[in-house]
């Protein structure tokens, strides 16, 4: 039997068990270990969803690192409002630095490009994108994803680090919602 639960007016059942999850960052890592070998990048966490998948993912890389915290967001309830707003921004300096976006979840692509547009004013010497969820389908823009812990289709999720109405966030599964 599926495991279900409650989170204000909506039930959700496991998607995605934390193991899988678990398995998905290890792989993400070992790409970033391979690529930033030597170099010192910056992850940069897109709060608050990101959180989770960033504290497994720095734990697992080799290579040096910093950490800076943005904060945007597009959401209400479980739809995309289209409009991107910022609540924090990068309080430091840096041009010719590689930058690592962590981000929870790229849907339609309008907070990345948002974000990348705001990041490139800063010149730093490369950007990536590193995403625990992608949803192809929704996707509108034409730039890549560089890595992408796993690709979902169209449904809405909760848990390690996503919510529902700021509920959820803390679950080590990922749920989707039971209709």
């Amino acid at each position: 039997m599926t495991k279900k639960i409650t989170l204000g007016d909506k039930t959700f059942r496991v998607m995605i068990p934390a193991e899988e999850i678990d398995q998905a960052v290890t792989r993400v890592a070992e790409q970033l270990n391979k690529r930033y070998e030597g170099k010192t990048p910056i992850f940069l966490g897109v709060l608050s969803g990101s959180f989770l998948f960033l504290a497994d993912l720095v734990r697992k890389v080799d290579f040096n690192s910093q950490m800076a915290f943005v904060k945007i967001s597009s959401y209400s309830g479980t739809e995309s409002t289209g409009k991107v707003t910022q609540g924090l921004g990068i309080d430091f300096d840096i041009e010719g630095r590689d930058i690592i976006i962590v981000e929870d979840i790229v849907e339609t692509g309008h907070s990345m490009t948002y974000l990348l547009d705001y990041l490139k004013a800063k010149n730093p010497a490369s950007i990536s994108i590193c995403t625990l969820f992608f949803k192809p389908e929704k996707f509108l823009y034409e730039y890549e994803i560089d890595y992408t812990a796993l690709s979902i289709g169209n449904e809405f999720i909760v848990g390690y680090g996503l919510d529902y109405n700021q509920l959820g966030r803390n679950l080590k599964d990922i749920y989707v919602i039971d209709e």
